[in-house]
C-alpha cells in the first residue's frame, strides 16, 4: 500500500532565515574563522537584501561560496560543536504555520522528509529536533574528519527532483496524495511533483513560475506569514509582482 509523504524545505520555509548563515555567524563568534570574511565579502550583499534592494538567492549563493571556502580544512569536531549551538539556540526560530503542518503530518503518520540546501550536518540535527522520518541536505565531504571543501549540492531544483525519486522508491510513496512545502525556485520541481503543493512566503521568481505553470497556478496554496497573521492566497487571483511586492 502506497504511503503519503510531506516534503519540507527548511531555509525560508520552516526556519525564518538560513541555517548556513547562522552557522557562519557561530563560527565567527567562536573565532574559528576570520570575521573579516563576513564584513569584506558578504555584508554589502546582505545589506542590499535587507533593504530589499537585492536578491536573496544571490546573497545566499555568494555566501555559500565563501562559507565553503572558509570551513575547508576545519575538523568535524569544530563543525559539530558549532552546529549543535545553532540548533540549541535557533531551532525554534521557525514559522508557526510550517511547524504546525509538520506536527499534523507526523500525527497522521505521514512520511515527513526534510529536503534542504543547507549542510547535511545541520539538516540532520534539525530533522532530529522535529522528529521527522528522513532528511537530505547538501553533502559536505569529509576525509579523516577534515572538511575537504567538496560539496554535493541539494539547493537546486534538479537535485531535489532526483532526491524525491529515491524517496519514492525507498518508502513506496503516492505523490498524487503527497505534500510539498517550499519558498524559492529551487523548490519548483518539488512542488510540481506532488498533488498538494504549498508555497510559503514565496520568492518573486518562484511566484512568477507558479503563475506561469498550468498545474501549479491551479493547485498551489500560497501561504504568507507576517507577524502573528497567516494569509492563505489563491494563485489564480491577480497578484502584483512588479517590484517583488504582493
Amino acid at each position: 500500500m502506497k504511503k503519503i509523504a510531506a516534503f519540507f524545505d527548511i531555509d525560508g520555509t520552516l526556519y525564518r532565515d538560513s541555517l548556513m548563515v547562522e552557522h557562519f555567524k557561530k563560527l565567527i563568534k567562536y573565532d574559528i574563522i576570520d570575521p573579516s570574511l563576513w564584513h569584506s565579502h558578504t555584508k554589502k550583499t546582505f545589506l542590499n537584501w535587507d533593504k530589499r534592494q537585492g536578491n536573496y538567492d544571490d546573497y545566499l549563493l555568494e555566501l555559500a561560496d565563501i562559507y565553503i571556502s572558509s570551513i575547508k580544512g576545519l575538523s568535524k569536531k569544530s563543525i559539530d560543536f558549532t552546529s549543535e549551538q545553532v540548533i540549541n539556540l535557533k531551532a525554534e526560530r521557525v514559522y508557526r504555520y510550517t511547524r504546525s503542518k509538520i506536527k499534523w503530518h507526523v500525527n497522521n503518520r505521514h512520511i515527513v522528509i526534510f529536503i534542504s540546501g543547507s549542510p547535511n550536518f545541520l539538516v540532520k540535527k534539525m530533522a532530529k529536533k522535529y522528529n521527522v522520518t528522513d532528511h537530505i541536505g547538501s553533502n559536505y565531504i569529509f576525509e579523516n574528519d577534515i572538511f575537504t571543501g567538496k560539496v554535493i549540492p541539494m539547493w537546486d531544483s534538479a537535485s531535489k527532483d532526483k532526491a524525491i525519486d529515491k524517496f519514492v522508491e525507498k518508502y513506496n510513496l503516492d505523490l498524487e496524495k503527497s505534500f510539498a512545502y517550499g519558498d524559492t525556485n529551487g523548490d519548483f520541481t518539488m512542488l510540481k511533483r506532488v498533488g498538494n503543493p504549498i508555497a510559503i512566503n514565496p520568492a518573486k521568481e518562484l511566484l512568477c513560475n507558479i503563475k506561469k505553470d498550468p498545474y501549479l497556478s491551479k493547485h498551489t496554496k500560497i501561504i504568507v506569514e507576517r507577524k502573528d497573521v497567516i494569509y492563505n492566497l489563491d494563485p489564480s487571483v491577480s497578484i502584483s509582482i512588479e517590484n517583488g511586492d504582493l
